[in-house]
């Protein structure tokens, strides 16, 4: 995976805003990084790409993190500690295991930090759930813990999470394919690289 992709470049190939937060470290194998989450806008970024925010609301975190800057690091700090937190629960279940109950508890407790900015609303005739105007610095940390929440409590009405073994890889994604057997991220980057590795171990050439 390139060492020059950023938050703004980084491909979306998990299939969920929770898989794809995982991936926001751009190998979680073989070797660890670079962390693409370098700073809180950019934590701001992310959720803009994957419509967890407005740009209204996106525009005030962002004056929020530039006011606070002491409180925006925290909160970086706090989203990359759940980032760690949901890759333990998903891999886990990539491995047909149950979650860690103390990954469970540490989700449980920001789904209650974050449950009194969640609303029901009516809209067209039919009850949503929504989210408070807040300006807070951990309403982002707060929609991931819901979709999280949201696609582990769904696994029996839903195709499974993998793991990407591609080299400087581990990104994990929903199995959408036809047969259930998917083993890439992406077939044009992970895919092809390691085809192409293997043929080099057989001894072939691709000259």
């Amino acid at each position: 995976m390139s060492q020059t992709r950023t938050i703004a470049t980084a491909r979306l190939v998990g299939g969920h805003p929770a898989l794809d937060f995982v991936n926001t470290v751009d190998a979680w194998r073989d070797r660890w990084g670079p962390d693409l989450l370098v700073a809180y806008g950019d934590l701001v970024t992310w959720a803009e790409r994957v419509d967890l925010i407005d740009s209204a609301l996106s525009a005030r975190l962002r004056h929020q993190a530039d006011t606070k800057s002491a409180e925006a690091d925290a909160a970086l700090t706090r989203a990359r500690a759940l980032r760690t937190t949901l890759r333990n629960l998903f891999l886990a279940e990539t491995m047909d295991e149950a979650g860690c109950e103390e990954d469970g508890v540490r989700l449980n407790a920001m789904l209650q930090n974050a449950n009194h900015q969640r609303e029901l609303r009516l809209v067209a005739g039919s009850f949503e759930w929504g989210w408070r105007e807040s300006d807070s610095l951990d309403a982002i940390l707060h929609r991931i813990a819901f979709a999280a929440a949201d696609l582990l409590t769904s696994r029996s009405d839903r195709r499974n999470v993998r793991e990407c073994h591609g080299i400087n890889c581990g990104w994990l994604f929903l199995d959408t394919s036809r047969g259930g057997r998917r083993q890439w991220c992406s077939e044009e980057a992970c895919g092809t690289h390691m085809r192409v590795r293997r043929f080099r171990e057989k001894g072939g050439s691709d000259t």
